[in-house]
């Protein structure tokens, strides 16, 4: 069964298809180097860890370098850990409340060989409904592209989400056609982001409606990740009865190598460039600081259009963060001669040795996440979450 959508095409292969058992990716015949059971995900409920892919995954042509596993049947493909995890930008072949920490045989387990990724929940269980049985299914993210979800043991679970790929667009299986040993390959379509230049961007005949900003270098419909500069820069009103000779003139009438008529030079930093998606209005009404963390736009302009230095300020800082690394090193001898002083006894106390962690909360109508102390020992960055 195939169904088209504006950004992929689905197809759906029954237990009898011989394609539905080429998708499926076997990880116990894998190699086992570059196989790895996560430790934390298959031993604990409603947690999830940041992983790092081998290859760039292009997700609504976006290229993606980092994804987040989840012990709920899912990845979450945003660039921000935020409180909504279960509400923008992932990827579900299953999502349901899974406690792969209730039996010693279910695993998280991950196989990354250079050119696909696969997360696979092996025998995981519904938290409170063990008697049900266990489920086993993976989700594969291929370097063209594609995204294959895989289903070797599964049962209808009639007030799970099963909302797939989400935000901007969505893809939305039917939960009944899905059986054990089925499959479902999602193969991309063209974005307007393929193109590079001027002409191929003007001349595209996607179905997007493409547009040209010049002063950004890219083609976008003004519907992606990239939303926050492309209002920034005033893209729609640049490319408005305009043509690629025009800016070409344009750039022929410069007057110097300095001169430009945006409101920023530099290009922007991923994580500004994508908050487009996460400023959107969620299900819980979250919504985040475009400009969190202390990065503002001016940090990415050139040298040259970031004015002359400022010496009394330089002189400043030097004095200062000499006098805070001197203030460092005489607390740490005074607390080397003094381990049973209130000081040494403190900073024992609150020593770091994990990762930041998030805390999941339960509300009437949505889940959050709240920072907490982790517990764990694991490598990878991780989200802690629990039942309240």
């Amino acid at each position: 069964m195939e169904d088209n959508h504006s950004y992929y095409v689905s197809r759906l292969y029954g237990p009898s298809e011989p394609r539905n058992r080429e998708l499926w990716v076997d990880v116990a015949k894998a190699n086992q180097s570059q196989v790895k059971v996560h430790r934390i995900l298959s031993n604990t409920h409603r947690q999830a860890s940041r992983v790092v892919l081998s290859f760039d995954f292009p997700f609504y042509g976006h290229p993606l370098r980092q994804i987040t596993i989840a012990t709920g049947g899912f990845i979450f493909m945003g660039d921000v850990i935020h409180r909504m995890l279960t509400a923008t930008q992932y990827v579900a072949p299953l999502m349901a409340n899974f406690n792969p920490g209730y039996s010693d045989n279910s695993t998280v387990a991950y196989f990354d060989n250079g050119t696909v990724f696969v997360v696979q929940w092996d025998h995981v269980y519904l938290q409170g409904r063990e008697d049900r049985g266990s489920f086993t299914f993976q989700a594969a993210l291929h370097q063209d592209g594609r995204i294959v979800f895989g289903y070797k043991e599964y049962f209808r679970i009639f007030e799970s989400r099963r909302r797939t790929i989400f935000e901007y667009h969505r893809v939305e299986l039917d939960p009944s056609k899905i059986t054990s040993t089925s499959a479902v390959e999602f193969t991309p379509l063209p974005t307007c982001l393929q193109h590079r230049s001027c002409d191929a961007c003007m001349s595209s005949d996607l179905t997007f409606n493409c547009s040209w900003c010049h002063v950004l270098q890219r083609c976008s419909s003004g519907f992606d990740r990239y939303r926050q500069e492309w209002l920034a820069y005033s893209c729609a009103q640049e490319a408005e009865g305009r043509t690629c000779a025009d800016f070409q003139d344009e750039d022929s009438f410069s007057s110097s190598p300095d001169s430009s008529s945006s409101p920023f030079d530099g290009d922007l930093t991923t994580t500004s460039s994508s908050l487009f998606i996460d400023s959107l209005t969620t299900e819980d009404d979250t919504k985040l600081n475009p400009y969190a963390g202390g990065d503002g736009l001016q940090n990415n302009l050139s040298p040259k259009t970031k004015g002359p230095p400022v010496h009394l300020g330089t002189i400043v800082g030097i004095v200062l963060a000499v006098f805070l690394v001197a203030a460092i090193i005489l607390a740490g001898i005074y607390i080397n001669g003094h381990p049973t002083s209130n000081a040494a006894l403190f900073f024992l106390e609150r020593r770091p040795h994990h990762w930041p962690a998030m805390k999941f909360r339960n509300h009437p109508n949505h889940s959050t996440y709240t920072e907490v102390e982790p517990s764990g020992h694991e490598k990878e960055g991780f989200v802690e979450a629990e039942q309240c």
